[in-house]
């Protein structure tokens, strides 16, 4: 599943993030709402912001500073913005259907990076998913997933609620 995200969403348009916005750089909408799902249960996890960080970098490839900046903008990005459709229309308008999808898994693999699901991030990818197409049945699949994947490579830690 993974491959099939690295390899669409490898295909989005780059630039320096610094320069433009996410009409620019669609890589920064990426990140932002990466970010905007780790942030919404209010505790940042470092393994969060390790899954973020191994998630751009195997997709992009890219590392040091310019995924320092690209996590620093997006950080920004999301700080400023007054609602989702600001990051959701660029990934809308540069994946198709599938590359939605597979989007719709990376979020739920930043979510479960700390085993906890919490219902804030659960609504936030919710309503990500109808911004950008993706139906119910796609979202709660890619859920399922993400859960038993974190369930397989952490069988004995505690998942919380």
């Amino acid at each position: 599943m993974l491959d099939r995200v690295f390899s669409v969403l490898k295909d989005l348009p780059g630039g320096k993030p610094e320069r433009g916005g996410m009409d620019d750089d669609p890589r920064l909408a990426v990140a932002a709402l990466m970010y905007h799902v780790m942030d919404a249960d209010g505790r940042r996890q470092d393994s969060e912001w390790e899954s973020i960080k191994h998630l751009l970098a195997e997709t992009y490839g890219i590392k040091g500073d310019e995924l320092k900046t690209l996590i620093r903008e997006a950080v920004k990005a999301d700080q400023e913005a007054i609602d989702l459709y600001a990051f959701t229309s660029p990934i809308k308008r540069h994946l198709d259907a599938e590359g939605r999808k597979a989007f719709i898994a990376m979020l739920w693999d930043v979510v479960y990076a700390d085993g906890v699901l919490h219902e804030m991030e659960d609504n936030i990818i919710w309503r990500v998913a109808e911004l950008i197409g993706v139906d119910s049945r796609d979202r709660v699949e890619a859920r399922r997933k993400a859960a038993a994947s974190y369930a397989v490579q952490h069988p004995h830690e505690n998942k919380g609620s």
